[in-house]
């Protein structure tokens, strides 16, 4: 399966200078937040495949306006084609905004999972928008990542964990698209990026 994972910035290529049959070899879309609307709307409608979201901590627009045709996958669990992607959207608490999360309050979120993941047998995609701590984040305190997440990898092994958050022109950190966890794969989607599974 081919899987097109996006974050953070809009790319012209998708977009501005879209041209029909650019998504036809893509069989699901992940966007790990940050993304207007009618963004993620277009790309599931020239694209024609599933596109599953989480929350960015600049995605309160969503409430009023949701993406049409696309499906939010925050705290839950879902299976597409054998997959099962988990969603855990949302950026680390610091300045009190909407989609903003303090430690204690993520693991409280994986651990409402837990029967979903049991039942399950696992996850193969962990789709969230902070990176895991150590893992893809930066220093500053808006884009560190979540220590939450790190016992979940340890625990179930998924292949893929996709998020975004950091983006590449931050001056402040070394951007890194991929890192391994032990085995998991760390993606960073910031603007595009394509992966098989």
């Amino acid at each position: 399966m081919k899987i097109l994972a996006i974050a953070d910035m809009e790319d012209a290529y998708l977009w501005d200078h879209y041209q029909p049959g650019r998504l036809s070899d893509i069989d699901l879309i992940l966007s790990a937040g940050d993304l207007k609307s009618e963004y993620l709307s277009f790309l599931v409608t020239m694209a024609n495949r599933p596109l599953l979201y989480v929350h960015g901590n600049h995605d309160g627009v969503y409430a009023q306006k949701p993406p049409e045709g696309c499906e939010c996958v925050d705290d839950t669990l879902v299976r597409i084609n054998g997959l099962r992607i988990l969603g855990l959207g949302g950026a680390k608490l610091y300045s009190g905004g909407p989609q903003q999360y303090s430690e204690k309050q993520m693991r409280n979120r994986i651990r409402k999972l837990a029967w979903k993941l049991y039942r399950a047998g696992g996850v193969d995609i962990v789709l969230t928008h902070a990176a895991p701590a150590g893992y893809g984040d930066a220093e500053d305190i808006a884009h560190r990542g979540f220590e939450a997440f790190l016992p979940l990898l340890d625990r179930y092994h998924p292949a893929y964990l996709v998020h975004g958050h950091v983006h590449q022109n931050y001056r402040a950190h070394n951007f890194h698209r991929e890192t391994d966890y032990h085995g998991t794969t760390v993606l960073n989607a910031a603007g595009k990026v394509t992966f098989e599974i």
